[in-house]
């Protein structure tokens, strides 16, 4: 097995196959029924404003995801991840001096 799970078996990426796909329309599902119900039974009733469905939820949902979120934190997850990975390696290339010494100057900074 190699760092980070580089080299794992096909058992693994099968279930992966299977699992995402699965856990990504529950939570669609999930996200768009609570902002259905939210919509319907606090707006309607504080604003009177009108009903909406299913699919109208996941258009608001949407839209408030384009317009307060963008859509640039999934890829935060995996560039912190390549940096610290590569860290790690750059890390392991320094001799127990030049470790010694990195951390004597990390200890010193003050923030």
């Amino acid at each position: 097995m190699k760092c980070c799970g580089n080299e794992r078996g096909k058992a693994h990426r099968g279930w992966k196959i299977v699992f995402i796909p699965m856990a990504v329309a529950a939570g669609i599902f999930v996200f768009g029924t609570i902002v259905m119900y939210l919509w319907n039974n606090v707006l309607h009733a504080v604003t009177g404003v009108g009903i909406v469905s299913f699919w109208q939820a996941l258009g608001i949902l949407i839209l408030a995801k384009i317009l307060f979120g963008g859509f640039n934190g999934m890829h935060k997850h995996h560039k912190c991840h390549s940096e610290m990975h590569d860290m790690h390696h750059k890390w392991m290339k320094l001799s127990p001096e030049e470790r010694e010494k990195l951390k004597a100057e990390w200890e010193s900074r003050e923030c």
